[in-house]
């Protein structure tokens, strides 16, 4: 996959053609790698090669390049047929070996970020593939940063050691920032049709990294560009967003549960303007909500700013798996007749959202603990797009189990963490089965104790990935 632009980048021996680089994205002539071919790189990846580009997607995880040379598919809302025309077409090619980074005109990072136990962001990540990059850094070559990160990542972190290689930004290659929009399993909007924003290390990079990323999302949309150092403002539009939601979500939880908060929000949804509905739900799931308003509250105490605001969000998110038990003990006591030691839980969804098999940072995955810690319970789950627990750094202990089938003769208690199309709401006479409704209220299961379209679980309620609907 050699690049066919080098020729044109390398006319002079010190003057990089910025014109010539352009026109290579422009007209397809480029190579795009991608490092992180998980929910946010792959659908980048494959939206790249149906623009025309050939791609080159790095990825550590030796088994997934194998899926992804031989056409597979390892996320199940991606369909399997991009992945396989895109490598029979020979536009799309997975490797480990990341000795060949020096093959792509522009290297999109698209690595995962996590906290720490103590909410500090944990950057080793991109830490080891800015260093994995550096020794084959080339001349020209574009780095766009499209990890969800804090304000600084960029030229704090990424730029130095880049440039302890010698070569320097904005001179010999190019630096910006570009906050991915993935909204994994939303058929509405994907990698092609999201405006983005641009953040860039220099005028240079500024005008470049728009012209990369609009030709590899396949068309012409809108960015918003900042020019600032390492893209600060792109930065602090992004966590801007994902704290709005933080907050929202927590006032939402403060308001109450139940019928009558839920008609609350119903009547004033009526009104066209003014309002957006956040529902109560078993906790946040996902990146964006749980995740990352934290890495500006880390960075604010540098500075000695208080973030009281967005720590108090983040707490009460935190605890809603804990009030979600306390709600089972007590439908359990209430409609079972009772008591919750020893009692069976089936928690329908295991993924933070339908219709998908993400299930980072999901609820039930803390709430399967919490009600085995409480009384003894037996817990199992039934999600059809997650057959088999795999091993995740909170919850060690849960890998391994098996999604169960549903059906009356399985059914204690049953915790609902999922939305379930086809599923019909009534009111459940006392000693049947129960799954919780929207608010905590038990409803009955339809015919045959199964629902009528197997959904995946998610935090709040049906809809985008942060639950609004």
């Amino acid at each position: 996959m050699a690049t066919r632009i080098n020729a044109a980048v390398r006319a002079g021996p010190d003057l990089i053609q910025l014109p010539a680089l352009l026109a290579g994205f422009q007209h397809r002539r480029a190579t795009i790698g991608v490092i992180g071919l998980g929910y946010v790189g792959i659908p980048l990846a494959l939206t790249a090669a149906k623009a025309g580009f050939r791609v080159l997607g790095f990825d550590l995880n030796a088994t997934r390049v194998e899926q992804i040379n031989r056409g597979e598919r390892f996320i199940k809302h991606i369909p399997a047929d991009l992945i396989a025309n895109a490598v029979a077409q020979k536009t799309f090619q997975a490797t480990a070996e990341f000795g060949r980074l020096h093959e792509p005109d522009a290297i999109l990072i698209c690595v995962p970020m996590r906290l720490t136990k103590h909410r500090e962001p944990d950057l080793s990540y991109v830490d080891q593939t800015a260093r994995a990059i550096a020794p084959r850094l080339r001349r020209g070559q574009l780095i766009v940063l499209e990890t969800t990160t804090y304000p600084g990542t960029t030229d704090e972190i990424v730029k130095p050691i880049l440039e302890a290689t010698g070569l320097k930004s904005g001179e010999d290659f190019f630096l910006a920032f570009s906050p991915e929009r993935e909204d994994p399993g939303n058929p509405q909007f994907g990698a092609s049709t999201i405006s983005k924003v641009v953040g860039g290390d220099g005028p240079d990079a500024l005008a470049l990294a728009p012209g990369a990323l609009r030709p590899a999302r396949g068309q012409d949309g809108p960015c918003v560009l900042f020019g600032d150092g390492g893209g600060r403002e792109a930065y602090r539009e992004l966590l801007s967003r994902r704290q709005y939601r933080a907050r929202q979500r927590a006032e939402g939880r403060l308001r109450g549960h139940g019928r009558r908060h839920l008609g609350v929000i119903e009547a004033a949804r009526t009104k066209p303007f003014g309002f957006m509905p956040f529902y109560p739900g078993p906790g946040l799931g996902g990146h964006c909500i749980p995740i990352d308003p934290f890495y500006l509250t880390w960075k604010a105490r540098e500075y000695g700013i208080a973030t009281r605001f967005i720590e108090l969000a983040g707490e009460i998110n935190m605890r809603m798996p804990y009030l979600g038990v306390e709600r089972v003990v007590e439908a359990v006591d209430r409609h079972a007749g009772k008591a919750f030691t020893g009692a069976r839980v089936l928690v329908l969804g295991l993924a933070y959202k339908k219709n998908i098999d993400d299930m980072r940072e999901s609820p039930s995955l803390k709430l399967i603990e919490l009600m085995e810690a409480r009384g003894r319970a037996r817990c199992d789950y039934h999600d059809p797009f997650i057959p088999v627990i795999p091993v995740t750094r909170e919850h060690a202990a849960l890998a391994g189990r098996r999604s169960v089938p549903t059906g009356p003769d399985d059914l204690g208690q049953i915790r609902r963490s999922s939305d379930r199309n086809g599923s019909r709401r009534r009111r459940l006479p006392a000693g049947r089965g129960s799954r919780q409704g929207r608010g905590g209220y038990p409803q009955r299961l339809p015919e045959g104790g199964r629902s009528g379209r197997s959904q995946s679980c998610r935090s709040l309620s049906a809809g985008s990935k942060d639950g609004t609907p």
